[in-house]
């Protein structure tokens, strides 16, 4: 037995030796999260450790490939029925609801027309998607780039691109609808 996983040792050192490399790129080419990539490349290798009797594969190379094209589209299943977490301030609502203490030398009426539009704004954002969301105030509210909100998502500059204009044309949509315009400041 001892002997026998010796060789399996073997064998998989030159595996990785020979594709360890293009199996990396691989991955990387087809992740949206590049820093995934060398786990996906491990759990190749693990497959192929589980393998009876490794040395019957005749073309090694399109079986790793074909398990490391099986493992990302199982990671790609993974990642669209529970999608990462997106840590976006839970009170950013009330953050937005804090500033109307600014306007507390406005007139009465005032106030009270600039709480309401707070609240419809609070109320259009959630009919947006977490990532939209998360994207325009990151963007919007908070100063972040589109390359370090594209890291905070994994996802590429042009999908956060993308995020900002659905989520600037769905608010701009529904404000217009009850009074007229929204400028954009979430």
């Amino acid at each position: 037995m001892n002997l026998k996983r010796s060789w399996k040792q073997r064998f998989i050192a030159a595996v990785v030796a020979r594709h360890g490399p293009p199996l990396l790129r691989f991955f990387v080419s087809r992740l949206p999260n590049a820093s995934d990539a060398p786990d996906l490349v491990q759990e190749v290798y693990l497959r192929i450790l589980r393998l009876e009797r490794p040395d019957l594969i005749r073309t090694p190379e399109a079986y790793l490939f074909t398990i490391a094209s099986n493992i990302a589209r199982e990671h790609a299943l993974k990642r669209s029925r529970h999608p990462p977490h997106i840590a976006i301030e839970e009170d950013a609502a009330d953050e937005l609801t804090a500033d109307v203490g600014d306007f507390a030398s406005a007139a009465p009426e005032e106030l009270v027309v600039q709480r309401e539009r707070i609240r419809r704004i609070q109320q259009v954002m959630e009919g947006l998607s977490p990532k939209a969301r998360a994207t325009l105030i990151w963007h919007r509210r908070d100063g972040h780039t589109y390359e370090e909100i594209a890291a905070r998502l994994g996802v590429s500059c042009s999908m956060v691109k993308k995020y900002l204009s659905q989520a600037l044309a769905h608010c701009r949509q529904r404000m217009d609808k009850d009074e007229g315009g929204w400028d954009g400041t979430p």
